[in-house]
């Protein structure tokens, strides 16, 4: 990965929910091998200590490595572990949203609504506890990093799995509002769409089985999983990228790790600040060259 070599978060510290394991996992790693500090964040003891034994190994002169256990739907403990990283570090320039579930599977009339709402909460409201956390501490330094891992459900109707896909749109609405809210502070907040990942979350829908989640998108799941699924390195290669220097100015857009040419951007930071490319958006007949429907 170019990040390991090139140190672009050296000096700096993270907050990574849900780090334990899959991708918050590797973003984690990376931040360490960039030369960053990290918080690893998660609800489950033992995955949290394997994962800052493996990263300890990478950190060098200067680096942290911790974890502490935390709901991200509480906000006594996410408080406290923002805090708790401001102190460890004695500072804290970077929080990764990437806690995240897929709630229950099947027709919205015929799943458990208890469960439904309880994904949600951990997706959207998963990330919006944290972010409030961090930002008075952002605005007082007058710069910060939030990077928010969105899904296809954020612009893909995903029927059968109506509680993620919500959520996930939810959250995408959320972080590109927040970084309107924190322009004057040079606080950069972005979305990440990491691609298919053969991740545990693969695991629960080929497992929910082709009745809940329905055929088209059960097929292919499996051949997501018999192909491998996409890389995680592009979209860990561009959480670091978010997390660094270099994309200062780069804020409120919906990033594809496979499809955009994200490297690139730095050089059109006035186009990307004053466009709504790369947002969510409404599709206009006009847009896709209709005669009808618009005014």
């Amino acid at each position: 990965m170019p990040y390991q070599q090139s140190h672009a978060l050296t000096g700096r510290a993270a907050l990574v929910t849900g780090a334990n394991r899959g991708l918050g996992l590797e973003i984690a790693q990376a931040f360490v091998a960039a030369g960053g500090s990290v918080m690893l964040c998660a609800r489950d003891t033992e995955p949290l200590e394997a994962a800052r034994r493996q990263m300890a190994a990478l950190a060098g002169k200067g680096q942290s490595v911790v974890w502490r256990t935390c709901d991200v739907t509480d906000s006594i403990q996410v408080s406290s572990v923002v805090e708790q990283s401001i102190q460890e570090f004695g500072d804290l320039q970077i929080l990764v949203n990437n806690a995240g579930v897929y709630g229950p599977f099947g027709p919205i009339e015929n799943v458990d609504l208890t469960e439904w709402a309880r994904a949600v909460e951990i997706n959207l409201l998963g990330s919006v506890l944290p972010t409030r956390a961090v930002l008075p501490h952002f605005k007082a330094s007058g710069y910060g990093k939030i990077i928010q891992i969105s899904g296809g459900g954020a612009t893909n109707p995903l029927p059968g799995i109506s509680a993620y896909a919500a959520s996930k749109a939810a959250v995408v609405r959320f972080a590109e509002t927040i970084a309107e809210e924190c322009k004057e502070f040079k606080i950069d907040v972005n979305s990440i769409a990491p691609g298919l990942l053969n991740t545990r979350l693969l695991e629960e829908v080929l497992a929910a089985g082709p009745e809940k989640v329905g055929k088209q998108f059960h097929s292919r799941m499996v051949r997501q999983k018999e192909q491998g699924g996409s890389s995680m390195v592009p979209a860990v290669e561009l959480a670091v990228f978010l997390g660094s220097g270099a994309s200062d100015g780069i804020t409120g857009k919906l990033i594809s790790a496979l499809w955009d040419d994200w490297q690139t951007w730095p050089a059109h930071i006035e186009e990307l600040q004053n466009g709504d490319v790369y947002t969510l958006r409404r599709i206009t007949g006009h847009d896709r060259g209709l005669d009808w429907g618009d005014k």
